[in-house]
């Protein structure tokens, strides 16, 4: 048996960057919007929890 089938199967990315639109409904491309709004909310909210750590570092870290 080949290790490889042991692990755990990873699922593809239900969006590709990239990705051929012209083949997509509607209903798939607005689908399509809003995953893609959720992810930048996501990546915006990561960033300001980093900025708020650098933030509070640098305040600790101030020299006098």
């Amino acid at each position: 048996m080949d290790p490889e089938e042991l692990l755990p199967k990873k699922k593809a990315p239900d969006i590709l960057l990239g990705q051929n639109l012209s083949e997509m409904s509607e209903h798939e491309l607005a689908a399509r919007i809003a995953a893609l709004e959720t992810e930048i909310a996501r990546c915006r909210s990561a960033i300001a929890a980093r900025q708020s750590t650098k933030a509070a570092a640098d305040t600790f870290f101030r020299k006098a």
